[in-house]
């Protein structure tokens, strides 16, 4: 079976390892699992922690192709994310396009089967709209990736900011929106991190995707691709609170009407999870994602499995969602024969959009 892995990581060694070497915040830390502990500016509370397995890319697909299946993969940068703009405006431009060029390099090497996407540092608007149309324009990236802070300014939402959403929105590129580990570190600590990282990233994702409906961004900007992470967060099973409330906004619609217009993937170790993110934004509006390394694919394609999509179904979850929302070209497989009869095409990277 043909499958597209909306929800990978992979980084590249070289930023963290130079990272390392810093003397100021932010820096990373070599720890003793083969990978770095990501420290934000000022020592601030909030850390991202990673293993050997995040850096090695062929490793990764050796993972991969140990599943049996014909697994290509989209590598969005996570809680990484919140790097490029928590650094001064220029430095956060340099690392960007450090970044960038790193992923259009195994862009080029994978054709097909590696996709990436754009770190954006959000610090100064018209250095990240620069930054994006470099990104999608010459590089090919194919997305763009959204922390859900600006360092601990939870403000994503900032009315400064609402020409980089209209860019994007012309782009027709999805942003993937991912938790960042600054915001609520401080009021849900303690128990070895448990309770941050099983809560607090539901929590993060969930009210930047909120702030982004309530402020009408989402509104005014219809064609605005969101990928949520993690099954949504805890917007599926809040839908209706989110309504209740939702007026004082002052939205023309009720709020679950924009949640419903976002995409989610399949990134959770619930079947029942998995199950009501499906019927809640509908199956053409999930993608499926393992989180690798952070999670098993194994244990995400039998909880899928457990679930009963129809032959149908599991195209769309497994590759048609996927290949539309990223605007992904078909190439060449011997698994893959299109289900609407159009004949595969090689593709390398995405057609430049217009400037």
């Amino acid at each position: 079976m043909h499958i597209i892995d909306s929800h990978f990581h992979w980084w590249p060694l070289p930023i963290f390892e130079a990272l390392s070497k810093k003397s100021a915040y932010p820096k990373a830390f070599a720890n003793e699992r083969g990978g770095y502990i990501y420290v934000g500016a000022d020592a601030r509370s909030g850390t991202v922690a990673s293993w050997a397995a995040w850096f090695d890319l062929e490793k990764e697909f050796e993972h991969m192709d140990g599943l049996g299946h014909d697994v290509d993969v989209v590598s969005s940068i996570g809680p990484f994310s919140i790097y490029f703009s928590e650094l001064p405006v220029d430095e956060g431009r340099d690392a960007a396009l450090e970044w960038n060029e790193a992923m259009a390099a195994a862009q080029r090497k994978y054709p097909g089967r590696f996709w990436g996407t754009a770190a954006v540092p959000l610090t100064d608007t018209k250095t990240a709209i620069e930054v994006l149309d470099h990104a999608i324009g010459e590089l090919g990236l194919v997305g763009a990736n959204l922390p859900g802070s600006i360092g601990t300014n939870p403000r994503i939402d900032a009315e400064r900011l609402e020409p980089f959403y209209a860019r994007v929105e012309e782009l027709g590129i999805p942003l993937y929106l991912h938790p960042t580990d600054a915001i609520f570190p401080d009021i849900l600590d303690g128990y070895n991190e448990a309770l941050h990282l099983s809560l607090g990233r539901v929590v993060e994702v969930s009210s930047a995707a909120m702030r982004l409906i309530f402020s009408g961004m989402m509104e005014r900007h219809p064609g605005l691709k969101i990928i949520m992470s993690h099954t949504g967060g805890a917007l599926p099973y809040q839908a209706g609170r989110m309504d209740k409330n939702g007026g004082k906004a002052g939205l023309k619609q009720p709020p679950s009407t924009y949640i419903r217009r976002t995409f989610t993937d399949t990134v959770s170790p619930h079947m029942l999870g998995i199950k009501f993110a499906i019927e809640f934004y509908g199956i053409d509006n999930v993608m499926y994602g393992t989180d690798y390394p952070c999670w098993d694919p194994a244990t995400a394609l039998r909880l899928i499995d457990e679930i009963g999509l129809s032959e149908q179904e599991k195209q769309k979850l497994f590759v048609g969602n996927a290949r539309r929302v990223l605007n992904l070209p078909r190439r060449a497989r011997t698994s893959d024969a299109a289900s609407d009869g159009t004949p595969a095409v090689i593709g390398m990277l995405r057609p430049k959009p217009d400037a």
